[in-house]
């Protein structure tokens, strides 16, 4: 099946949005309520979402080359299923509570003002990564590679400095009292 190539299109009412899986090239999507939507086996390269909820949406097999999300509503989506080849993206202002990022290659991200409540980074790459002005309640990083991250400006993280690669990454005072959470230490 051949797939409707769309090329710098600003996407802002639904009636534009390709109903089957399509090939979005330097595109920009706003203020659209894809959640719960399907967007399996499209491509997005060089793309940006602005103010879109894409809350819960199905991405197996989708591709995200190079994409931005800025100020997005982003809940529990399965980053996971997505296609790995050439995977790329950032996230600005974004609310990702419930996202899965488990098992991906994602070295320096940029996560900025993010919302990341419950998020899954287990045995993610992350290396070079930057966390800034994010909260990270209850994030889970289980085997992740955070080699020279910037977590410096987050908060609520608990980080187990045993089951995760840390070499370089940078922690700022007091939130690094969150590596030391898995110890029962009492911090003064």
């Amino acid at each position: 099946m051949k797939r409707e190539f769309i090329s710098g299109s600003v996407i802002t009412d639904m009636h534009d949005w390709s109903v089957s899986p399509a090939e979005y090239e330097d595109c920009t999507f706003r203020n659209l309520d894809l959640s719960g939507a399907s967007l399996s086996d499209y491509v997005f390269t060089e793309c940006t979402f602005t103010d879109c909820n894409l809350s819960n949406v199905s991405v197996r097999n989708a591709a995200f080359r190079n994409v931005k999300f800025v100020t997005c509503k982003m809940l529990g989506i399965p980053f996971e299923d997505s296609h790995s080849f050439l995977l790329e993206m950032s996230f600005d202002n974004c609310n990702l509570g419930m996202a899965s990022f488990r098992a991906l290659k994602l070295p320096g991200t940029v996560f900025n003002c993010c919302m990341l409540h419950d998020a899954d980074f287990s045995e993610t790459n992350l290396g070079r990564a930057v966390f800034r002005d994010c909260d990270l309640l209850n994030a889970v990083f289980e085997y992740t590679d955070l080699e020279n991250a910037d977590l410096v400006s987050a908060r609520n993280y608990r980080i187990h400095p045993e089951r995760n690669k840390l070499k370089g990454a940078r922690f700022s005072y007091p939130e690094v009292e969150g590596l030391l959470a898995g110890y029962g230490v009492v911090l003064v």
